[in-house]
């Protein structure tokens, strides 16, 4: 475990809740898993025995910048930084999430409040003196690099299942067969989950998972899989094994994932870009369960999947209500992510080729974009893409497009120095005048000029 040295202001708190009657404090959840994982966090989750909400208010306002989270769960936040939390009782009153009445019971014993929790790696308490309090072997767990329900009343919620989804693709670990019943046994409450928390499970996937692969197989392996019906098509649709030695589509898209994952590392990218690469490999190739095909030749082939993947892609993302800003880059990138093989393997491509891609690939672009071909090609075992993507970077380095698409050199204020009127027939030579840029008729403003007057 990382040294435990909880600040002077946690100390203080603690102290203050001791003299203000708590029967104990623990620190919990996620801050206490990451010590013992040695993974810096800065969330510190403090769980309040013996107090009540408006006790524990009174005790430290006093002292601090204190506000109420929320009333109904007991959790209060101290100067936007601490959690403080009072130990919940759920009854089960039907299915899903909302299928059970929750309240703030100060008095109950840790043992049941720990039982409540989600995974024993997350039900582990440590007191301020470094003494651990583990009911359910969660530290075991963590060794062992299992992911375990402590007790059957993970059942009570079935966003657990993604929560496991997406542990299992931070942490690597496994998740015991006990738990992959509980899953199993409650996958018909799938349908009570709202888009959005489940598209915050999935985004977590994208920005903290190290091995997405593994999650993917998780949901395979417990049945869930199937409420995803874009990603469980996948499942067993045959890949040519010269090119795909590694197996169906499901495969090589996990294993797209976990290569995205270290490319999103190496080149340090920052959320938007991590979340963009994770969902174009998840989802480039969602168009060949439509289109593959055993050839003439009695071979395996996908044609036009990338292009028939983009109705899918809008499908899946669009149910989960993931933000428009991301899902159309992702659209973007799956409908290109073939277009290196438009041109002969070892080619390198000409200027109006890159620049057509870039144009196409906005709002994401070209540097995105050949992540997404890395990814794809080490998800099938190679080591680099038979037609060189890095060829495609470098010429749009050198022209300027690696992170956008072009930028039109002729503008209205040109052809209103050369007497053309606003209206559409300045509309449509502007247009002709892009095209015109992109297949490198002219490379700058003279020449653009001298171009556009042999069309008025």
């Amino acid at each position: 475990m990382m040294l435990f040295q909880p600040t002077p202001k946690v100390r203080r708190i603690i102290e203050l809740l001791f003299e203000g009657g708590a029967s104990d404090c623990l620190f919990v959840g996620g801050f206490v898993r990451d010590l013992f994982l040695e993974i810096p966090s800065k969330d510190i989750d403090i769980e309040v025995y013996g107090l009540t909400y408006k006790k524990i208010l009174k005790i430290l306002k006093p002292f601090f910048r204190v506000g109420l989270v929320g009333q109904s769960f007991g959790t209060i936040k101290i100067d936007n930084e601490i959690d403080l939390s009072i130990p919940r009782v759920e009854s089960k009153l039907g299915v899903g999430h909302k299928g059970f009445a929750v309240s703030s019971d100060p008095h109950l014993d840790p043992y049941t409040a720990f039982s409540r929790r989600d995974f024993t790696i997350n039900a582990i308490g440590l007191h301020l003196d470094g003494s651990v309090y583990d009911p359910f072997g969660g530290i075991a767990d963590l060794k062992r690099k299992i992911l375990r329900a402590p007790t059957q009343s993970f059942c009570d919620d079935p966003l657990r299942v993604l929560r496991g989804m997406q542990f299992v693709s931070r942490f690597g670990f496994e998740m015991e067969l006990r738990t992959v019943e509980f899953c199993r046994k409650i996958l018909p409450e799938f349908s009570t989950l709202s888009a959005e928390r489940i598209w915050g499970e999935w985004e977590k996937w994208s920005l903290k998972g190290q091995f997405p692969g593994k999650g993917l197989q998780l949901l395979k392996t417990t049945g869930w899989v199937t409420c995803f019906p874009e990603l469980s098509a996948l499942i067993d649709i045959p890949q040519n094994p010269v090119y795909h030695p590694e197996g169906d589509a499901f495969t090589h898209t996990a294993l797209t994932c976990d290569a995205a994952a270290k490319i999103a590392d190496e080149q340090n990218f920052d959320q938007f870009d991590r979340t963009i690469l994770f969902l174009a490999a998840l989802c480039h190739d969602f168009g060949k369960p439509a289109t593959t095909i055993l050839n003439d030749r009695g071979v395996w082939t996908s044609p036009n999947h990338a292009f028939e993947g983009v109705e899918p892609t809008t499908r899946f993302l669009e149910k989960m209500r993931v933000p428009n800003r991301v899902l159309e880059h992702v659209v973007c990138l799956v409908r290109e992510h073939l277009a290196h093989t438009a041109i002969p393997m070892n080619t390198r491509p000409d200027f109006s080729s890159v620049r057509r891609l870039a144009y196409r690939l906005a709002p994401t672009n070209i540097r995105m974009w050949s992540a997404l071909c890395r990814a794809d090609a080490l998800g099938c075992g190679m080591g680099q893409s038979r037609h060189r993507i890095e060829t495609w970077e470098e010429v749009a380095e050198k022209l300027e497009i690696r992170d956008g698409k072009p930028v039109p050199i002729l503008q209205g204020r040109d052809l209103l120095l050369l007497g053309v009127e606003p209206g559409p027939e300045m509309g449509k030579l502007l247009h002709e005048a892009y095209e015109g840029q992109l297949d490198g008729l002219f490379n700058n403003h003279d020449e653009a000029v001298n171009w556009v007057k042999t069309r008025i």
